[in-house]
């Protein structure tokens, strides 16, 4: 399919400055900001009430954690054709954003584990609804040779909120002496004003009128469409999925290692900050260079993460494994990101972003119940371990198909 005027211009004049970055991924960037600020102020103490107050097990976290995002990527891959079908995202993304604000409240009142399994279903269901809507929109706003940009910014201000988050319910759980309801109380405002933001602020682009209409985007044909190179970035990413398993397990080796309850949200707050500032650098130097370089060297920094968290049982050690988590993070997922949108047929990115998400949700189930599993019989050590087994796994399937999905933002438009 001939590729837009936009592209052919970026082999020509490439353009790197955050200012060339479309208004439209700006507010998708805040609206990702907002919700993330909510979620992680619950998601930061979930595993600690669960295990200290309500009783769960390990493997009990392990299970809600791997079903909530299962069931956010099997969502995903509905809401994604859907949005090819239509021609039209925004509101898609916006009853995402809308279904996870209303099951905020029900955090701070479930009585029982089974209300706050509901609760995480609906919100992940929430959260399918939006993702891939979201992503291609980004895909949509973005020109090819800023791709790598764009969407490192976007998960940049997303990041930034999740580092917020926590931060916040550190400073209310010291305000509240350590009242989890309370702070679950305060994570429904940020919630609605992210809906508010994108039902006002985000203006869906027209669709071009040279992309082909998707009658079923599912069908076989479709997929088929979908090309060999973007099934190789989906099935790298899947195994790469296995080693990188619920972050509620940093949380964990937090606490295991002797951090105090109230200051046991800073893992998250460490590692997002420093996943906030990789993220937007990482984007540009892959639009310049190779994203798979990139993003080999993210999956070894996942590698030197799990052995520092398995080998150094100390808040130093954890405090380290931490940061490299956060690097790794910053190198890795945008650049997923934008390797889906360089690989996929424009008309069927939402599609793509669904597939992606599925198969990914999938892995990260796996992950988490064999996270949760392994901690329970071996300990932490053997699930950190096993962590970087898998990651050394997706680094050699990566370096298997680099020749298929490297290079520059070569889109396929």
């Amino acid at each position: 399919m001939r590729r837009r005027e936009s592209d052919m211009a970026a082999d020509t004049k490439p353009a790197y400055s955050i200012r060339d970055i479309p208004a439209g991924v700006w507010a998708l960037g805040f609206v990702s900001m907002l919700m993330d600020i909510s979620s992680e102020m619950i998601h930061a103490l979930l595993p600690i009430y669960l295990v200290t107050v309500l009783g769960a097990s390990m493997v009990t976290v392990g299970v809600i954690e791997g079903i909530a995002e299962a069931t956010a990527s099997i969502v995903k891959i509905f809401s994604g054709a859907l949005s090819d079908w239509l021609g039209k995202r925004k509101w898609l993304a916006a009853i995402g954003y809308g279904l996870a604000a209303l099951t905020r409240p029900v955090f701070p009142l479930a009585p029982t584990i089974a209300w706050l399994v509901a609760a995480r279903f609906v919100d992940r269901i929430g959260k399918g609804i939006r993702g891939a809507p979201r992503d291609a929109l980004v895909a949509d706003f973005t020109p090819a040779h800023l791709r790598g940009a764009g969407f490192g910014l976007r998960q940049s201000l997303d990041t930034i909120g999740a580092f917020t988050g926590p931060l916040l319910a550190i400073a209310l759980m010291w305000w509240t002496a350590d009242n989890f309801k309370a702070v679950f109380w305060f994570a429904v405002i940020p919630a609605f004003l992210a809906l508010a933001l994108i039902v006002f602020a985000v203006r869906e682009p027209d669709r071009p009128k040279e992309l082909r209409a998707v009658r079923n985007p599912i069908s076989l044909t479709e997929i088929k469409n979908l090309g060999a190179a973007y099934w190789w970035v989906v099935a790298v990413a899947s195994v790469f999925t296995l080693a990188r398993f619920s972050e509620a397990f940093l949380v964990l080796r937090a606490q295991n290692v002797g951090l105090p309850i109230m200051l046991v949200p800073a893992v998250l707050v460490l590692m997002n900050v420093v996943y906030a500032v990789a993220a937007y650098p990482a984007g540009v130097i892959s639009d310049r260079i190779n994203r798979t370089a990139v993003l080999a060297c993210g999956i070894l920094l996942l590698v030197a993460a799990d052995i520092a968290l398995a080998l150094l049982p100390s808040v130093a050690g954890v405090a380290l494994g931490v940061v490299l988590w956060g690097l790794h993070m910053g190198l890795t997922q945008g650049l997923l990101a934008a390797l889906v949108a360089d690989t996929a047929p424009a008309e069927l990115r939402g599609t793509a972003y669904g597939f992606f998400n599925l198969l990914g949700g999938l892995a990260m189930l796996a992950a988490s119940i064999i996270a949760g599993a392994l901690w329970d019989i071996t300990g932490p050590q053997g699930t950190f371990l096993a962590g970087a087994g898998f990651a050394l796994v997706a680094l050699a399937g990566l370096l298997m198909a680099r020749g298929k999905i490297g290079g520059k933002a070569a889109a396929r438009e």
